[in-house]
């Protein structure tokens, strides 16, 4: 059986990953084996009713004959009882899918839940056709990423989280964690975990601000590694019970190379190739904003002020430079055109740079200076004029060096690759076989 999860949280309280882990407990007392680890499958980012990041679950079991019923009575009670139904937004969904495979029309589904946007008459239609079954909560928009989770099978790249949950009478208050054991994790198991700290502001990342029940998240290339992370940081509250997922985290999985720019559309996150076209101009609170272009099109490209390094690339662009961008498309409002968040940007080509110097005396080789406004120049050392000499044009060199550039931790979506995976891709790679000791309790 699959049992996928979606949207039972909300921003005040909850975690559809934490009722996961409540299953996950459940579960194992009625005796089923698990077949992976939990699926955290983060959909497509760009969506505007998202909650926080936008994840999925799914839970891939094997049980005993006559286990079937019991099973969905304890996962939907569980998401009945800590789903915030009373807040506007919150719209739980539970798919069960009994079957071995998972049908390819699904799996094209949960494609285009993280590249795209999907429906729930889309979503239901294949629930109906391939047998399984959906509860929905409220208007049941839960049920989109539900079905997704189940069809993200996760057989291209793939990356592993170790999520630490706080003790229920901890959520809503500081998270208290010892962050020196945190930097000096990520320095022991660099570069097999990632996004673990901010180089740049000194800053902790793997421990959430909101309210729910997260007290931090490890992220890395095995679950071994991520197990042994968790070892290395110091918690200074207890942890209620901890789980390792299997994700798409980290993997660019939301990243749509497009041919052209007119093929850049709304709520999509693409990679698309262009010239820039416009100098890069500051925007209020210290954004870049420049353009690019190609033969079919031209779009505005931002890079926001958290971005941090990636903002400072962008503002020394010049016109006439090759980029490949990458980022999600915002639609067009007005006063702004459509515009391409950026998430990273390759520098294929720099266009050169020129600037005008007074020319060298041609008897000593010294710099001529000027004698005036349209008066040519003159050689200080030796004496000489030269009326109708005119400046020159030098190319400089510039500092931009051709290579990929991604935005700083901080700011970087559940979804983005960071530099630190590049080379350490798992495409078509089979998942590893499941650890002993993957949860707890």
């Amino acid at each position: 059986m699959h049992i996928g999860l979606d949207d039972t949280d909300s921003t005040r309280k909850g975690c559809t990953t934490y009722v996961t882990a409540l299953l996950v407990e459940e579960l194992e007392r009625l005796g089923v084996r698990f077949l992976d680890y939990p699926s955290l499958v983060r959909l497509n980012p760009n969506v505007p009713w998202k909650t926080r990041g936008n994840g999925a679950l799914c839970l891939r079991i094997k049980h005993a004959s006559g286990l079937e019923g019991k099973i969905k009575e304890v996962a939907i009670g569980l998401v009945e009882e800590h789903s915030d139904l009373a807040f506007r937004g919150t719209d739980p969904g539970i798919v069960f899918f009994q079957n071995e495979t998972i049908p390819e029309e699904i799996k094209d589904f949960a494609k285009n839940a993280v590249t795209g946007i999907v429906t729930l008459k889309e979503a239901t239609r294949l629930v109906t056709k391939f047998g399984g079954e959906a509860l929905g909560f409220k208007s049941c928009r839960g049920i989109i990423g539900a079905l997704a989770a189940v069809g993200g099978t996760l057989e291209e790249d793939y990356t592993y989280e170790l999520i630490a949950y706080r003790v229920p009478e901890n959520f809503g208050v500081k998270r208290k964690v010892d962050e020196a054991s945190i930097f000096e994790m990520d320095r022991l198991t660099r570069p097999y975990t990632f996004n673990n700290v901010d180089s740049e502001k000194g800053r902790v990342v793997i421990t959430p601000r909101g309210p729910d029940p997260i007290l931090f998240g490890i992220r890395g290339e095995t679950a071994e590694t991520v197990q042994k992370a968790f070892g290395l940081v110091k918690p200074l509250e207890p942890v209620g019970r901890w789980l390792i997922f299997r994700s798409n985290q980290g993997t660019d999985a939301h990243l749509t190379r497009v041919a052209a720019l007119n093929q850049v559309v709304p709520y999509s996150s693409v990679v698309a190739e262009g010239v820039v076209s416009r100098e890069p101009r500051i925007v209020p609170l210290r954004h870049v904003v420049f353009s690019v272009k190609d033969a079919t099109s031209e779009v505005d490209c931002a890079a926001y002020e958290p971005t941090g390094a990636l903002r400072k690339v962008a503002r020394t662009l010049m016109v006439g430079d090759r980029l490949e961008v990458y980022g999600a498309v915002r639609k067009p409002s007005a006063g702004r055109r459509l515009t391409i968040n950026l998430e990273k940007i390759r520098v294929l080509t720099v266009a050169p740079r020129f600037m005008l110097e007074n020319p060298v005396c041609p008897e000593c080789g010294r710099r001529l200076e000027s004698m005036g406004k349209g008066q040519g120049f003159r050689c200080k050392k030796c004496g000489k004029r030269f009326p109708d000499a005119r400046k020159v044009r030098v190319a400089v060199k510039r500092e931009l060096e051709p290579r990929l550039y991604v935005t700083s931790t901080r700011s970087q979506r559940h979804l983005t690759k960071p530099l630190r995976r590049y080379g350490l891709e798992k495409h078509g790679a089979e998942a590893e076989a499941m650890i002993e000791n993957w949860h707890s309790p």
